[in-house]
């Protein structure tokens, strides 16, 4: 990632403010907690604001939505680190061990010094806001970089921030890809990215000259896998929650489903059901969300063309046209059935309303196709049957699980969220969100007496017998 070499001056001058005045006056728990509790206050104040700016840079987005994926999980985090702050931040005792008695041990978090966030446009204000409150909880300056895709949002959060925080504690860069990687070169104590996986390969790279900790929430194929027991109207409900809330453009969303064949057409059905109690026929659309620009749109049309010319079946579950306009960006809840391996659809992340459908004959085949390729960030196991909801948890290793839903998992503060391999590194959220940005420092602390004083030359007569007695 090659950056502008004025746009890197000017970002590293920012940081080293950020990291002097972090140097000088590290956060007290008193300061974290007020601090958190300001931005509480003007965050639900700026709800309306914050709808406005979300809706204008998405074309449409429902307002429930920004409500319940914006404001709700991120003023729960806030309130969940203030409450539980002192007991995260307290030293824990660790056991020495009867050979190294009477000495004592410790683990004590401790801050790392300025914590670098670049957020994605999909959750514009959850996903910096998020891990901004663990970052401050732990006692971090911050230095965001949210979304150029969404720049009313990512202005609304400058203009946020600026209020709550002094400019030498948290500071907001606000520019395109140059400066985006600009920043992802910087050498941050400690850097969170949240985004597309071919761009987390980049900031990684761009991070390795510093030696930079990384923390990378990325994405994949999350599949939701309908056992042959599970009811088909209960399970397309939660499956449509999980894929067409934000019209699918959630990293956790629903990739793509996998049925009992004898069922596939039922399950199609029950989706239709789904979709058109939701949106109706999408002439009225305030509750249905539209693709962030033209170059998404662009990109779930050729998806879908890529499946046509592949043999497989496109049905669209709402008989509306397709619309890429400025002022609509609309498209429609949309299966797939019979996409090929191949398919560009079943090779990428789709990241958006589409979902496949694929039938199995048998579990196992089902459980066989998602350990073939890369890890998912989350998996939807659909079962009333506790073996065979075991059994498919015990199959697949995924960032997470939630068990006869969708998404839910993101929303429980005490999980850690976060990915495996292709989907991801680290975690955030709670008490997890806490310890990745801080460092958990181990105390040794040696009494006045102690018989390793004795562990030293000449290894003779008692000192070799005591030395051959611990050795045991």
């Amino acid at each position: 990632m090659n950056a502008a070499p004025q746009a890197s001056a000017e970002l590293g001058s920012v940081l080293e403010r950020l990291r002097d005045a972090w140097r000088a006056n590290k956060p007290t728990l008193a300061q974290r907690r007020d601090d958190l509790g300001r931005l509480r206050h003007a965050l639900s104040r700026r709800l309306d604001a914050m709808d406005a700016a979300i809706r204008a840079d998405f074309g449409h987005r429902s307002p429930h939505e920004n409500l319940i994926s914006e404001a709700m999980v991120t003023l729960a985090e806030i309130d969940l680190a203030r409450a539980k702050l002192r007991r995260w931040a307290k030293p824990r005792r660790v056991g020495v061990g009867w050979k190294f008695w009477p000495a004592r041990a410790e683990l004590r978090p401790v801050p790392v010094g300025v914590v670098g966030i670049i957020s994605p446009w999909n959750y514009p204000v959850n996903l910096a806001l998020v891990p901004l409150v663990s970052a401050i909880a732990a006692g971090n300056h911050v230095y965001l970089k949210p979304s150029e895709h969404t720049p009313r949002t990512s202005e609304f959060l400058r203009e946020l921030l600026a209020e709550v925080f002094p400019e030498d504690r948290v500071a907001v860069a606000i520019g395109g890809a140059d400066v985006g990687a600009a920043f992802s070169a910087l050498p941050f104590d400690h850097l969170l990215f949240t985004g597309s996986t071919a761009v987390g390969r980049k900031v990684m790279a761009a991070a390795a000259p510093n030696l930079t900790p990384v923390t990378l929430e990325l994405g994949g194929k999350a599949p939701a896998v309908v056992a042959p027991d599970f009811p088909l109207a209960l399970a397309a409900a939660r499956i449509a929650s999980g894929k067409w809330f934000n019209a699918g453009q959630t990293c956790i969303g629903v990739d793509y489903a996998l049925v009992d064949a004898a069922r596939r057409d039922g399950f199609v059905e029950a989706l239709r059901t789904q979709v058109v109690a939701r949106f109706g026929d999408l002439s009225d659309a305030s509750h249905y969300t539209r693709i962030i620009n033209a170059s998404q749109f662009d990109r779930l049309q050729g998806l879908l063309a890529d499946a046509r010319a592949r043999g497989a079946t496109v049905l669209p579950l709402v008989d509306v046209a397709a619309d890429r306009s400025h002022a609509q960006r609309l498209l429609p809840p949309t299966l797939v059935l019979d996409a090929p391996d191949d398919s560009d659809l079943m090779r990428h992340e789709i990241f958006g309303p589409i979902l496949p459908v694929k039938t199995y004959a048998r579990l196992d085949d089902a459980l066989s196709y998602i350990g073939t390729h890369d890890r998912p960030l989350a998996l939807y196991p659909f079962s009333n049957d506790r073996t065979t909801v075991e059994r498919i948890v015990d199959a697949t290793l995924a960032g997470g699980v939630a068990v006869n839903d969708t998404l839910m998992h993101f929303a429980v503060d005490a999980l850690p969220f976060g990915g495996i391999g292709p989907s991801g590194m680290g975690a955030i959220h709670g008490r997890a969100g806490f310890e990745t940005f801080s460092k958990l420092l181990p105390i040794f602390r040696q009494s006045r007496w102690a018989a390793t004083d004795l562990l030293r030359p000449p290894y003779a007569g008692f000192v070799d017998r005591l030395v051959r007695f611990l050795a045991r």
